[in-house]
């Protein structure tokens, strides 16, 4: 097997999230690629396909938002993510396994003990329908019919163990007031995509990776076999420590040494969250610098392709944080490039904190 070094794995890894070099591609084209985008908050994916795609603004996603070509569901991991819909509607319930298995977990199996489960997402269908409502609306239609039970954590349970997607209004740029003012519809599924399907597309967009990294990505478990299954049409390769990764065969591995531009990332970057060992780009320490709790995904920007620091926005300010010195030529590139997003967040000015 061909050994590929950390820098090798990073170069990869950019190129195919279009971070290497921006794309000319339409924003359902870069998504589709990305496969799902990490939406826990309605303006990050946003700052995502602004750091990816040429010539990007805002009208760009919520045009395909409106339409329903793209919606916000939980999805990967039993997060919130914007998919194509055609997508949506074939790995939704390839992953449920994974969402039920969040649902039936300590926060919803506590509170929501004694209940048949069946029942209740027959309930929440039925009150949904097929128009858009509140979540604070489900919530406290089931709680009138679960009397004694908190209606929040029987809504969220519903929204986990059956589809429903965000409306447009309170899934787009700048939505939210606050989560229980979202609104969901009940949705329709297809036919379920095959594993292997969703493991061609994950190196797609993140390979090459090892077993587990497709199943810290997904929430997936027991992939090594349907990797097994699919040697003849892979490629593998050793990571640094000598662990085994794959990767489609005719993906392309750029030249380590390609230069590699700052960018600017968003809370909850798919980037930072497709590995389980995550060093091709970000650091052990950085990451509990980026990740302070299991909720939260700080803002970063990469320097020569990896996590250098995080930023904020607040009082119309874009601050920088280096989490070291930054030489000057990089510290000028990447106020250069805060500065062009400034208009896109709204924002008017930029600022550094000291340097870590």
């Amino acid at each position: 097997m061909t050994a590929l070094s950390s820098r090798a794995l990073n170069r990869a890894l950019l190129q195919r999230q279009f971070l290497l070099a921006r794309t000319d591609d339409a924003p359902l084209a870069v998504i589709g690629r990305l496969v799902a985008l990490q939406a826990q908050e309605p303006n990050w994916p946003y700052v995502g396909l602004w750091s990816r795609i040429r010539e990007f603004g805002h009208a760009g996603l919520t045009a395909l938002l409106a339409d329903g070509k793209v919606v916000r569901s939980g999805l990967l991991r039993s997060t919130q993510h914007l998919a194509a819909a055609g997508d949506f509607r074939r790995f939704r319930p390839l992953l449920q396994p994974v969402l039920d298995r969040t649902a039936g977990a300590a926060h919803f199996g506590r509170a929501n003990a004694g209940l048949d489960t069946g029942e209740l997402v027959a309930a929440g269908r039925q009150i949904l329908g097929e128009r858009p409502m509140p979540r604070k609306e489900l919530a406290r239609r089931l709680a009138e019919r679960y009397p004694g039970r908190n209606g929040r954590i029987l809504a969220g349970e519903v929204e986990m163990r059956t589809a429903v997607v965000h409306d447009p209004a309170t899934a787009g740029w700048g939505a939210w007031g606050t989560r229980s003012s979202v609104s969901v519809t009940a949705a329709g599924v297809g036919e379920p995509a095959s594993a292997r399907e969703l493991v061609r597309r994950y190196l797609a967009a993140f390979g090459p990776a090892g077993v587990k990294d497709v199943q810290a990505w997904s929430g997936l478990t027991r992939l090594k076999e349907i990797v097994e299954t699919m040697r003849g049409e892979l490629r593998r390769y050793s990571d640094p420590h000598g662990g085994e990764l794959v990767d489609l065969a005719g993906a392309e591995i750029p030249d380590p040494v390609t230069p590699a531009p700052v960018r600017l990332l968003p809370a909850f970057d798919n980037v930072l969250l497709g590995h389980a060992d995550r060093t091709r780009i970000i650091s052990d320490e950085d990451r509990k610098r980026v990740m302070p709790g299991r909720a939260l995904v700080l803002p970063t920007f990469l320097v020569d392709g990896r996590v250098h620091g995080s930023w904020s926005l607040s009082g119309g300010e874009l601050c920088l944080t280096p989490f070291r010195p930054l030489p000057a030529v990089d510290r000028a590139a990447l106020e250069e490039e805060a500065c062009r997003l400034l208009p896109f967040v709204g924002a008017e000015r930029v600022s550094f904190a000291v340097d870590g």
